[in-house]
């Protein structure tokens, strides 16, 4: 059979989109603010290929753990001279964060065995937030 010369691996940005999802307008704005560069056509149509794919994944991935498009940019750029330094402080707040959801857990799961009516009368339960109700924490909310 010949071949018609065409890249059958590559997708449109409509394709694309509705592999992951979302609308063409995201994928457009992650092209405008240098995330991605897909090739273009003869017509000059958008064609997303394999390395398109895997980058829209890691973009995902990392907006659903809390990074910004302005670090995702300096992470997926090997020669951002600061690139270190934003990818230690995402681990640090992902570290705050799970600490944060276990002591969420932890509660929920109190609060699930717990016989007291109203779960704020509970004294197991009011230590579990005593450091924000002393103001010696802040609390931080996703």
């Amino acid at each position: 059979m010949k071949s018609s010369g065409r890249d059958d691996r590559l997708s449109s940005i409509g394709g694309m989109a509705a592999r992951f999802g979302l609308e063409t307008h995201v994928l457009r704005h992650w092209e405008d603010v240098g995330l991605l560069t897909p090739g273009r056509d003869g017509a000059g149509r958008r064609r997303y290929g394999e390395d398109d794919l895997v980058r829209i994944a890691v973009i995902l991935r990392s907006k659903a753990a809390g990074m910004s498009l302005e670090q995702i940019g300096i992470m997926l750029d090997a020669g951002a001279a600061d690139r270190h330094r934003v990818l230690e402080e995402h681990i640090a707040d992902l570290d705050r964060r799970m600490a944060e959801m276990e002591r969420s857990r932890e509660m929920t799961e109190h609060a699930l065995r717990c016989r007291a009516h109203d779960i704020a009368t509970c004294p197991r339960f009011k230590d579990a937030v005593a450091d924000l109700v002393a103001g010696g924490s802040r609390a931080h909310w996703a």
